[in-house]
């Protein structure tokens, strides 16, 4: 066994990454600038209880989450707000380079049509829309409660 295999028997594996998780503070405008980006709505639930008090770490939690789905079906976003705990404040205009920050990023067709149709549902360009070498058009932008998006397209 060559010692750089480091999946050895009888150790467990990640078998795909099942999903994101993001907290909004408003879920209705969250799923809809999301559908418009081009996910589906794959369900809708009300979480509480022992159980979600103890996964999460805190306590007397109740929230309300929607499961988007790609529409190849490979990838879903989880919205997540919690009715109580109240949600802490963060700073929605952090800048990308924050310690723990997060973006999604999507391989998307049309990218101008795509931000056309996203500046209604609050989407603001964090940098410039640029052109990275020969191969994509690439951007930053934020969308519901300050959530970073990136946008990839494919040029070549």
């Amino acid at each position: 066994m060559d010692d750089t295999d480091q999946r050895g028997t009888g150790r467990g594996t990640i078998l795909r990454l099942d999903n994101i998780a993001i907290v909004v503070d408003d879920l209705a405008a969250a799923k809809a600038f999301f559908v418009e980006l081009g996910l589906e709505l794959e369900g809708e639930a009300t979480v509480e209880g022992s159980e979600v008090d103890r996964l999460v770490g805190l306590e007397g939690v109740r929230s309300d989450i929607a499961m988007m789905r790609t529409p190849d079906g490979h990838g879903r976003l989880e919205l997540t707000k919690y009715l109580t705990p109240p949600s802490r404040d963060g700073d929605p205009r952090a800048p990308s380079n924050t310690l723990g920050a997060h973006r999604v990023m999507f391989a998307v067709e049309d990218m101008d049509d795509i931000l056309d149709r996203l500046r209604p549902h609050g989407a603001e360009l964090l940098g410039e829309l640029v052109q990275y070498e020969n191969s994509y058009r690439l951007c930053y932008l934020r969308g519901p409660a300050g959530i970073l998006v990136a946008l990839a397209e494919q040029t070549k």
